[in-house]
Protein backbone atom coordinates (compact mmCIF):
# COMPACT_ATOMS: atom_id res chain seq x y z
CA UNK A 1 0.00 0.00 0.00
CA UNK A 2 1.38 3.41 -1.24
CA UNK A 3 0.98 6.67 1.14
CA UNK A 4 -1.49 8.13 -1.27
CA UNK A 5 -3.68 4.75 -0.54
CA UNK A 6 -3.04 5.11 3.18
CA UNK A 7 -4.54 8.40 3.05
CA UNK A 8 -7.13 7.72 0.95
CA UNK A 9 -8.68 4.73 3.26
CA UNK A 10 -7.55 7.31 6.31
CA UNK A 11 -9.69 9.98 4.31
CA UNK A 12 -12.46 7.24 3.64
CA UNK A 13 -12.66 6.16 7.22
CA UNK A 14 -13.07 9.50 8.88
CA UNK A 15 -15.93 10.53 6.20
CA UNK A 16 -17.73 7.31 7.31
CA UNK A 17 -17.12 8.17 10.89
CA UNK A 18 -18.67 11.54 10.53
CA UNK A 19 -21.39 10.48 8.42
CA UNK A 20 -21.82 7.92 11.64
CA UNK A 21 -22.20 10.93 13.86
CA UNK A 22 -25.10 12.66 11.87
CA UNK A 23 -26.95 9.77 10.97
CA UNK A 24 -26.02 6.50 12.24
CA UNK A 25 -28.16 4.16 10.55
CA UNK A 26 -27.22 4.72 7.06
CA UNK A 27 -23.63 5.51 7.71
CA UNK A 28 -22.44 2.51 5.21
CA UNK A 29 -25.30 2.71 2.78
CA UNK A 30 -22.41 4.20 0.31
CA UNK A 31 -19.75 2.85 0.45
CA UNK A 32 -16.52 5.48 -0.52
CA UNK A 33 -13.54 5.06 -2.30
CA UNK A 34 -11.00 3.06 -2.27
CA UNK A 35 -13.26 0.25 -0.22
CA UNK A 36 -14.91 -2.25 -2.65
CA UNK A 37 -18.01 -3.35 -0.26
CA UNK A 38 -18.95 -2.94 3.17
CA UNK A 39 -17.22 -5.84 4.30
CA UNK A 40 -13.70 -4.00 2.95
CA UNK A 41 -14.82 -1.13 4.89
CA UNK A 42 -16.13 -3.02 8.47
CA UNK A 43 -12.69 -5.12 8.55
CA UNK A 44 -10.97 -1.96 8.15
CA UNK A 45 -13.30 0.08 10.65
CA UNK A 46 -12.58 -3.20 12.83
CA UNK A 47 -8.82 -3.09 12.56
CA UNK A 48 -8.67 0.90 13.32
CA UNK A 49 -10.35 -0.02 16.51
CA UNK A 50 -7.98 -3.31 17.65
CA UNK A 51 -5.38 -1.06 16.68
CA UNK A 52 -6.48 1.70 19.19
CA UNK A 53 -7.64 -0.84 22.04
CA UNK A 54 -4.38 -3.17 21.76
CA UNK A 55 -2.33 -0.24 22.35
CA UNK A 56 -4.40 1.71 25.20
CA UNK A 57 -4.34 -2.20 26.59
CA UNK A 58 -0.70 -2.66 25.94
CA UNK A 59 -0.26 1.04 27.71
CA UNK A 60 -2.37 0.27 30.83
CA UNK A 61 -1.02 -2.98 31.43
CA UNK A 62 3.43 -1.90 30.94
CA UNK A 63 1.63 0.75 33.87
CA UNK A 64 -0.22 -2.05 35.89
CA UNK A 65 2.89 -4.49 35.85
CA UNK A 66 5.06 -1.03 37.47
CA UNK A 67 2.73 -0.77 40.10
CA UNK A 68 2.55 -2.86 43.13
CA UNK A 69 -1.11 -3.67 43.38
CA UNK A 70 -1.65 -3.88 39.61
CA UNK A 71 -4.62 -4.82 38.97
CA UNK A 72 -4.90 -6.03 35.42
CA UNK A 73 -8.85 -6.82 35.20
CA UNK A 74 -9.36 -2.82 36.14
CA UNK A 75 -6.58 -2.00 33.77
CA UNK A 76 -7.93 -4.02 30.74
CA UNK A 77 -11.30 -2.67 31.92
CA UNK A 78 -10.44 0.64 31.64
CA UNK A 79 -8.49 0.48 28.68
CA UNK A 80 -11.44 -0.58 27.09
CA UNK A 81 -13.91 1.90 28.35
CA UNK A 82 -11.20 4.90 27.15
CA UNK A 83 -11.18 3.45 23.87
CA UNK A 84 -14.81 3.33 23.38
CA UNK A 85 -15.03 6.42 25.27
CA UNK A 86 -12.53 8.15 22.51
CA UNK A 87 -14.52 6.45 19.56
CA UNK A 88 -17.94 6.60 20.04
CA UNK A 89 -19.06 6.31 16.11
CA UNK A 90 -16.61 3.69 15.74
CA UNK A 91 -17.76 1.59 18.42
CA UNK A 92 -21.54 2.05 18.00
CA UNK A 93 -20.80 1.48 13.99
CA UNK A 94 -19.39 -2.00 14.87
CA UNK A 95 -21.67 -2.57 17.37
CA UNK A 96 -24.69 -2.18 15.09
CA UNK A 97 -23.09 -4.43 12.08
CA UNK A 98 -21.71 -6.84 14.55
CA UNK A 99 -23.70 -9.57 12.78
CA UNK A 100 -21.89 -9.46 10.23
CA UNK A 101 -19.14 -12.48 9.29
CA UNK A 102 -16.18 -10.39 9.18
CA UNK A 103 -17.08 -8.58 12.50
CA UNK A 104 -17.79 -12.08 14.08
CA UNK A 105 -14.69 -13.66 13.47
CA UNK A 106 -12.72 -10.48 14.34
CA UNK A 107 -15.16 -10.25 17.90
CA UNK A 108 -13.65 -13.94 18.67
CA UNK A 109 -10.07 -12.62 17.87
CA UNK A 110 -10.80 -9.34 20.49
CA UNK A 111 -12.53 -11.62 23.49
CA UNK A 112 -9.61 -13.91 23.42
CA UNK A 113 -7.23 -11.21 23.76
CA UNK A 114 -9.10 -9.66 26.27
CA UNK A 115 -9.09 -12.56 28.23
CA UNK A 116 -5.20 -13.13 27.71
CA UNK A 117 -4.69 -9.83 28.63
CA UNK A 118 -6.94 -9.80 32.23
CA UNK A 119 -5.38 -12.97 33.38
CA UNK A 120 -8.82 -14.45 33.13
CA UNK A 121 -7.35 -17.62 30.54
CA UNK A 122 -4.19 -19.21 30.04
CA UNK A 123 -2.38 -19.29 26.22
CA UNK A 124 -2.81 -23.17 27.03
CA UNK A 125 -6.41 -23.06 27.40
CA UNK A 126 -8.40 -24.13 24.50
CA UNK A 127 -9.36 -20.68 21.67
CA UNK A 128 -13.45 -21.51 22.17
CA UNK A 129 -12.62 -21.77 25.80
CA UNK A 130 -10.80 -18.37 25.91
CA UNK A 131 -12.98 -16.37 23.23
CA UNK A 132 -16.15 -17.32 25.89
CA UNK A 133 -14.37 -15.87 28.62
CA UNK A 134 -13.36 -13.08 27.11
CA UNK A 135 -16.77 -12.57 25.45
CA UNK A 136 -18.41 -12.38 29.32
CA UNK A 137 -15.82 -10.36 30.56
CA UNK A 138 -16.27 -7.90 27.67
CA UNK A 139 -20.69 -8.23 29.06
CA UNK A 140 -19.73 -7.50 31.99
CA UNK A 141 -17.76 -4.50 31.45
CA UNK A 142 -20.02 -3.54 29.14
CA UNK A 143 -23.32 -3.54 31.37
CA UNK A 144 -21.82 -3.67 35.19
CA UNK A 145 -21.47 -0.70 37.79
CA UNK A 146 -17.75 -0.64 39.02
CA UNK A 147 -19.08 -2.10 42.35
CA UNK A 148 -20.58 -5.06 41.31
CA UNK A 149 -18.45 -5.79 38.43
CA UNK A 150 -15.35 -7.26 40.78
CA UNK A 151 -17.58 -10.04 42.31
CA UNK A 152 -18.90 -11.11 38.95
CA UNK A 153 -15.08 -10.86 37.54
CA UNK A 154 -14.23 -13.56 40.50
CA UNK A 155 -17.04 -15.94 39.11
CA UNK A 156 -14.98 -16.28 35.47
CA UNK A 157 -11.85 -17.29 37.28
Amino acid sequence: MSWNDFHQRQSAIATVLGNARQNPDQALDRVPAPFTDTTELLRALQYKWTQQLTGRIDVALAETDDAADGDRIQAVTEAWRRTAEANPALRDLLDRHQANPVLRHDAAREHRMLALATGLAEPAEPDAEIARVGKAFLQLIRATPTESRKSCLLSLR
